[in-house]
């Protein structure tokens, strides 16, 4: 067992069953999309936001049996980010993720649109049968900012004067969103009172930032085998992250070959040296672990259970994945 897959513990069975029922859910009326959903569900992948979802469904309802809208919420915000992946996977060209081909790389592109486009339909279509309307609407703008986020992250390609902050919120849109309010929405069906439900979506929104930055970060430091993808291709297609930023504000000779787009031959070699020769990649770690500790000042509000105690481990883990 991986360490990402030990800190689930509480939900191990829950996730299992969420496994099989992704594959029910999307059907078999259509023998391409259920050919793209169960090599995507099938993929494995770390499950880690519907287990934040189960997890805080159980942390949130420590005496009694979570619900089947919880688990259906689970499956939801699995399918929706699923969904955002093979979006992602023909806008960035990829050909692989996680070592496993893309769907588009597989059924072509328009198979892959149309299949994520389905993804987000049959899950905006589940949301709605959870029969809870506050739900509903955080749930339909994590789908709205995530298409904000691409488009944002678009605009904003060989940009070396955009800020901290605008990378900030470009991360929540992209990936603390859908952990923010799923998590927000795990509180409301559990029916706790309105002052921890808004711990909990703090939780997911600090969380998901310090995920985002994490990754971030390893597009410098991991190697191209346990990535998926080479080194430095966030950089190399223009999306300029914390350790970027931040090295940009020490070294000025990194904005020529930014803004030049790393036309010249050993350009990006050369950005990817002064990078590692800058405070960048240390200072975008501390961002990290300030948003991994307020993160797990937010659970403060819950009874002491495994599932509390899952939740503090998956957000000290994220950090860990640097080191």
């Amino acid at each position: 067992m991986t360490p990402a897959t030990s800190l689930f513990t509480p939900v191990e069975a829950d996730l299992r069953l969420l496994a099989d029922n992704l594959k029910q859910l999307v059907g078999n009326r259509h023998p391409i999309l259920f050919a793209a959903a169960e090599h995507l569900f099938g993929a494995g992948g770390k499950r880690i936001r519907p287990a934040i979802v189960l997890l805080i469904s159980r942390a949130t309802m420590l005496d009694q049996e979570i619900t089947p809208r919880h688990r259906r919420l689970a499956e939801i915000t699995e399918m929706i980010h699923t969904a955002s992946l093979v979006h992602d996977d023909v806008v960035d060209e990829s050909d692989v993720r996680r070592g496993v081909p893309t769907v588009h790389s597989l059924f072509g592109n328009r198979i892959a649109i149309l299949a994520g486009d389905f993804l987000f339909a049959q899950s905006s279509w589940y949301l709605a049968n959870l029969d809870n309307l506050e739900v509903v609407k955080l749930l339909s703008e994590v789908i709205m900012d995530l298409a904000t986020g691409e488009i944002q992250q678009g605009l904003n390609r060989f940009e070396a004067s955009i800020s901290i902050e605008t990378y900030l919120q470009k991360s929540y849109y992209k990936t603390a969103s859908l952990i923010a309010n799923s998590s927000k929405a795990a509180g409301l069906l559990s029916e706790v009172s309105r002052e921890t439900v808004e711990h909990m979506y703090s939780y997911g929104r600090h969380f998901g930032i310090a995920f985002q930055i994490v990754d971030d970060i390893l597009d410098f430091t991991s190697t191209t085998d346990a990535l998926g993808k080479p080194v430095g291709s966030d950089l190399k297609s223009g999306n300029l992250t914390a350790p970027v930023l931040f090295a940009l504000a020490q070294k000025p000779a990194l904005e020529v070959l930014i803004e030049r787009e790393f036309a010249q031959e050993g350009d990006l070699e050369q950005a990817l040296e002064i990078i590692q020769d800058s405070q960048g990649i240390q200072q975008a770690r501390d961002l990290a672990a300030d948003h991994a500790k307020l993160a797990i000042e937010h659970l403060a509000v819950l009874r002491p259970s495994e599932s509390h105690q899952a939740l503090i481990n998956i957000a000290e883990y994220t950090l860990s994945r640097l080191y």
